[in-house]
């Protein structure tokens, strides 16, 4: 099994595309630099020894060795030892709702990079629960299934944006039903879900599918965010607030009372989520230690082999390289003649 060990310094992959953009500006200001000055075929003859060849040379090299600095970070590694560990824990089910109006700011910076902030909280919390992420909006989709590693979790966590579910809505109900079917259907017990929304719209299937998952085992728990009062929705089209057909800004209202509906209908708790997150996840995590826990063994990798190493290797060669590339031709010594 290979992971990096350090996954979110991959992230600074992204920064290739600046260098990238970087060289271009660069290349242009130079050809536009020299046609400024005159006929670009006699003006490159005045700079001894320019070679764009070696100019491109050299980014390159630098390119690549960012590349391989930044695997080199992360960490590459390999599993080498594998054995059996004996955990005890619940199975818990995070549903986030990613609707559009989870973009609303009564909640700063906004209601999803909050809920967000919530769960990758909530995480550092568990210890030997199996956690899975459901997301939502017009429809559901099981978005990582049950496992005890959080660092991809997480991972899973930082691509969840309103984008990924082009059907608007907030079907609560749907969600619950696909958490539902991601748990173990053997069991009757060890069951948590977590719904995280604003509950805008109305579900009338949310309650008949949270009281069939209670039916299953599953004790539902609720989280509300943003304002009973309401904010209206940014819109990044025009830069300013999304309007209705008649002209009129639109408000997103927070929706406590179907919440609060849904987690006694399973036999949970709800809150309400503001600025502060750690109340939150604290009673949250409190009573999902109160449920009864199970336990159950799972073959996992205990030793890995790193190989950093290489890639910061090959990362320093390639500087050395560049370093030590003029970056003018070296000009030809002439050749001696022999007179007869």
């Amino acid at each position: 099994m290979l992971r990096f060990q350090h996954s979110e310094y991959l992230w600074a992959l992204t920064l290739l595309l600046v260098l990238q953009l970087a060289f271009l500006g660069v290349s242009w200001w130079k050809r536009r630099s020299i046609r400024r000055i005159g006929d670009p075929a006699l003006v490159e003859k005045l700079f001894a020894g320019y070679s764009r060849k070696l100019f491109v040379f050299k980014f390159l090299l630098i390119f690549l060795a960012f590349f391989f600095g930044v695997l080199g970070l992360a960490n590459l590694q390999k599993g080498s030892r594998m054995e059996k560990i004996t955990r005890k824990g619940v199975d818990v089910v995070i549903a986030l709702d990613v609707s559009k109006s989870m973009l609303a700011n009564d909640i700063q910076p906004d209601r999803l990079t909050r809920a967000k902030q919530l769960i990758s909280k909530l995480m550092d919390k568990l210890d030997n629960d199996r956690v899975g992420l459901v997301v939502f909006a017009g429809n559901a989709y099981l978005q990582m299934p049950l496992t005890i590693d959080y660092s991809a979790a997480k991972m899973y966590l930082s691509t969840v944006s309103p984008e990924m579910i082009p059907t608007q809505g907030t079907a609560i109900g749907q969600a619950i039903q696909v958490s539902d079917e991601a748990f173990n259907k053997k069991e009757r017990k060890h069951k948590a879900l977590v719904v995280i929304s604003d509950g805008e719209d109305h579900d009338e299937t949310a309650l008949q599918k949270t009281r069939t998952a209670f039916d299953n085992g599953v004790v539902t728990n609720t989280i509300g965010i943003g304002s009973v009062a309401g904010s209206p929705l940014p819109d990044p089209e025009t830069g300013g607030y999304k309007k209705d057909r008649e002209g009129n800004t639109v408000i997103s209202k927070l929706n406590e009372n179907e919440l609060k509906g849904i987690a006694a209908a399973g036999k949970g708790i709800y809150q309400h989520l503001d600025n502060n997150t750690d109340d939150v996840v604290n009673t949250l995590v409190s009573k999902i230690d109160s449920m009864e826990q199970k336990e159950f063994g799972e073959n996992v990798f205990t030793d890995y082999n790193s190989y950093f190493q290489y890639f910061l290797g090959i990362c320093l060669a390639l500087l050395l390289i560049e370093f030590f590339i003029p970056e003018v031709r070296l000009p030809r010594e002439p050749r001696e003649t022999t007179v007869a």
